[in-house]
């Protein structure tokens, strides 16, 4: 299915029926679809053409969906901005992809140079996409989306995404998650990030079910939104997860319109996903994935056994592999580098084609995470290649002990970063905070770990604050931890 045609098909197949919300705007398809025309129109009539790139730096709004489909509608591609980048940030991303247009609230130009277009003007008029007939742009190999990385190990790259990957990934999502006309999805997770685009909007309007959007994740009134809007399922991060499950106990929502809920961009503890189902009624459903996989690559299936921990099994129509040091291919059991093939893959990073050759080799994408897969099947992932920890000589996975910690029932985060260290090379630091209400000792939190973790795995210290950094996305950002503990130990 084109989602350069998908309009289209949406207003010809039920008109009336509901399309895409937020808290201002609600459309039906075919509104839906004459806000895309009108769009459309006003592009082409600012110049934007096939293998142009626009870059869209809105929070999250229905104007936001309305230009990304007005964009593929003329063959162009979208590259999304965090609302909150800084001018240096935004610069950047708007120079690297060569954006023909910037779309934004204000209509300010970022950077001096990429002309601005304020999100109200899409709304257009007699003049623009009322009279907008040309056929949308059918191309498979067109670009679709430039996703910029976090820019963890330097400046942020383009993820080039083309209609192909795009048109995978949802249709893999799609059959996965059965998804059917009858859901209708929550997004809380920003636009700009893959995982909103992908799982919370392609996948659902693809096949044929409704969108309601909401600017962010607001813990005072998700679950008001859940008993009035009556959502089918939603996507988000294990913090929020985590935050959830942390509500005082009087807190009791009705949840039964939700089948499940997406669990992703960061590893989630066992005891998270099994006490939160318990306590609301509704399975917590962990998949794993990367922009340059277009989003997502295994799940743990609806139908079968959920393997809480684990990140599930290969989405159908993928391939997950373990690798070693060497190049070779390991055996169930033992911990490499995870690597993902299928039609979900990147078609490489922009202007990067030696970092596109090592990332991806022999139709591989090597993703840098490590992982094992076990008997069944199942991936679990252990850490990132970088962050693994080798203390004297030992191999340390942080996510074995940030699990270890987040069973206490006093904690709330935590995160495990690797500091250099004379002797031994490098040694383990955690950062814990605690659960509202709790006040944890770090002689609890020592005996905890003795408990559950051999000697050299046990952190040589653990720091309680307030609360855990987060990047836009809301992952725990070690980069911020390790600043921390230099700032500490300066």
């Amino acid at each position: 299915m084109r989602f350069s045609k998908l309009p289209d098909l949406r207003a010809a197949q039920a008109p009336d029926a509901h399309c895409i919300a937020d808290a201002r705007t609600s459309l039906s398809n075919s509104e839906f679809y004459s806000k895309v025309l009108m769009a459309a129109g006003l592009l082409a009539e600012l110049g934007v053409q096939a293998g142009d790139v626009v870059a869209i730096m809105l929070p999250n709004q229905v104007e936001f969906v309305v230009a990304m489909f007005a964009a593929w509608r003329l063959g162009a591609a979208v590259t999304p901005l965090n609302p909150n980048l800084t001018v240096q940030e935004a610069s950047h991303q708007l120079n690297d992809s060569r954006a023909k247009l910037l779309i934004n609230l204000s209509g300010a130009t970022v950077d001096g140079q990429v002309p601005a277009l304020p999100a109200a003007a899409l709304h257009g008029g007699v003049q623009y996409g009322a009279h907008y007939g040309a056929q949308p742009v059918d191309n498979p190999a067109a670009l679709a989306l430039l996703i910029y990385t976090s820019g963890t190990t330097g400046l942020p790259k383009g993820v080039m995404l083309d209609h192909a990957n795009i048109e995978a990934m949802a249709a893999m999502s799609r059959e996965a998650m059965e998804i059917t006309s009858s859901d209708h999805c929550l997004l809380i997770l920003p636009l700009f990030h893959v995982n909103g685009i992908v799982a919370s909007i392609l996948t659902p309007l693809s096949a044929g079910s409704r969108v309601t959007i909401r600017a962010r994740f607001d813990i005072e009134t998700f679950f008001a939104d859940v008993e009035r809007l009556r959502p089918t399922y939603f996507s988000a991060v294990p913090t929020i997860y985590a935050l959830l499950n942390a509500l005082p106990p009087h807190v009791q929502p009705d949840t039964s319109s939700l089948r499940y809920g997406i669990c992703g961009a960061a590893p989630a503890s066992a005891e998270l996903l099994t006490s939160f189902e318990a306590r609301y009624g509704f399975p917590l459903v962990e998949g794993y994935g990367l922009s340059e996989g277009t989003c997502a690559s295994t799940i743990n299936p609806l139908k079968g056994i959920r393997k809480a921990g684990t990140v599930g099994v290969p989405m159908v129509g993928q391939r997950i592999a373990i690798m070693d040091a060497a190049g070779r291919h390991l055996p169930a059991g033992e911990t490499g580098e995870v690597l993902v093939q299928g039609p979900n893959v990147m078609r490489g990073y922009l202007g990067k084609p030696e970092e596109t050759s090592k990332t991806i080799i022999d139709g591989w994408l090597h993703t840098g995470d490590l992982g094992r897969i076990d008997a069944d099947g199942y991936l679990s992932i252990v850490g990132r290649l970088k962050e693994m920890i080798i203390r004297g000589g030992e191999n340390i996975y942080p996510k074995e002990i940030e699990d270890a910690l987040l069973a206490s029932p006093s904690v709330l985060e935590a995160a495990v970063i690797g500091v250099p260290h004379e002797t031994l090379g490098e040694i383990v630091i955690a950062y814990v905070a605690d659960r509202p209400g709790h006040n944890t000792t770090l002689e609890e939190l020592n005996e905890h770990c003795a408990e559950r973790l051999t000697r050299y795995k046990r952190p040589a210290a653990i720091h309680v604050i307030s609360s855990l950094p987060k990047n836009a996305v809301g992952k725990i950002d070690k980069l911020k931890l390790r600043a921390l503990w230099k700032q500490q130990h300066a």
